[in-house]
């Protein structure tokens, strides 16, 4: 009666090449072979697979699912991403004064928001597929949380400064021009995109945590959700950012 990741864990731990099948009483049924296993692992992966890219799994080939079941395994996840994304538009009417101020900001935010869903996504990837190989425990969550604050900072660190820099030599080539002010709005981008990697490298990490605690799976906390999460987040900090460093010249 056990699942049958239950044996593929058992053939992964022990190398082995069959396994017996036993009753409740412990009477042999049959047994079980490493090629069956193998079909079991590439189902397994292939949907987790599937879910990470934010839609249910398919349960069947691609070319062998219905028109009908296609759009609604994926249109369930798509609505509600998009009515995460709503909180972005929320999120931008709430700075909308700031926007009207300053114009030159909103030429940076699909730039802010994006390297944060893109962080973000990594870290979900990597901790999704590590706990499915068991190279990682729930008790393990702290560990990972320090090493990604501490690769969120530097990752940050390193956008930040790309950033910086193509501000300022645009303005120098005479590309765009930023305004007088152009070395604060650098700095708001740079630090910005610290703190959203940051937040988005943290979030991806330790959401796959949250949810196995909560016994759902792990691949739920999909690339595209965790963007969804990261955009509205990193709208907040780029703005907030920017309203101290560039109150008073820009704001």
């Amino acid at each position: 009666m056990d699942d049958r990741e239950t044996a593929l864990a058992l053939f992964e731990k022990y190398d082995r090449v069959a396994l017996p099948v036993t009753d409740s009483e412990g009477n042999m049924l049959g047994m079980v072979t490493v090629d069956d296993m193998l079909d079991v692992a590439q189902s397994e992966a292939t949907e987790d697979i599937q879910k990470i890219g934010g839609s249910e799994a398919l349960d069947a080939p691609y070319m062998q699912v219905g028109l009908f079941d296609m759009i609604r395994k994926r249109g369930g996840w798509l609505s509600a991403l998009f009515l995460g994304e709503m909180l972005t538009a929320t999120a931008m009417t709430f700075f909308e004064g700031e926007i009207a101020r300053a114009v030159v900001l909103a030429l940076f935010v699909p730039l802010i928001i994006s390297s944060g869903g893109n962080s973000g996504s990594q870290a979900a990837s990597l901790i999704i597929r590590a706990l499915a190989l068991r190279e990682l425990k729930l008790r393990d969550w702290f560990s990972v949380f320090r090493r990604e604050f501490i690769s969120g900072l530097a990752l940050g660190f390193i956008l930040g400064v790309i950033g910086f820099f193509r501000i300022v030599l645009w303005q120098h080539l005479h590309l765009t021009n930023y305004g007088a002010h152009y070395l604060l709005l650098a700095s708001t981008v740079w630090a910005s995109l610290i703190g959203v990697v940051m937040f988005g490298t943290l979030a991806g990490s330790m959401l796959p945590f949250i949810l196995r605690r909560l016994g759902f799976d792990p691949a739920a906390s999909s690339a595209p959700f965790v963007a969804t999460l990261v955009d509205v987040t990193g709208l907040c900090i780029y703005f907030s950012v920017a309203l101290l460093i560039l109150r008073g010249t820009l704001l």
